[in-house]
């Protein structure tokens, strides 16, 4: 049984940094694209940051330069590292790792409050 489980999530002000971790089970990531989305009340999923199995990262244009994705494969877990967070990074993220273009997983989620 596959099972992603987020955490760090939480209430911080604008300018500040939140560090998000996703432990993956039943699969192995190392061999996967990983990726996080995040979804605002309202608004459709979107896709913040991926890395691939060679190391190669991509960032929204929302995000670039503040938010950083990476992956422990010795601990099968992915991490988003999010600096200098403004309001409008408030959502819930989620992590996700694709198998194949008909089979993806997704954690539960864990909540990003930015707020004055």
């Amino acid at each position: 049984q596959v099972r992603l489980l987020e955490s760090g999530g939480g209430l911080v002000q604008p300018g500040e940094s939140l560090s998000l971790s996703c432990a993956a089970s039943g699969v192995v990531i190392e061999v996967r694209t990983v990726r996080w989305y995040r979804q605002a009340p309202g608004s459709e999923r979107e896709l913040v940051a991926s890395l691939t199995t060679d190391d190669i990262a991509d960032y929204a244009d929302s995000v670039k330069g503040r938010f950083t994705i990476s992956r422990d494969n010795d601990k099968n877990t992915m991490s988003l590292y999010m600096n200098n967070l403004k309001i409008e990074d408030t959502a819930k993220y989620f992590c996700n790792v694709r198998v194949n273009s008909l089979l993806e997983y997704w954690g539960q989620g864990t909540q990003v409050t930015v707020s004055k």
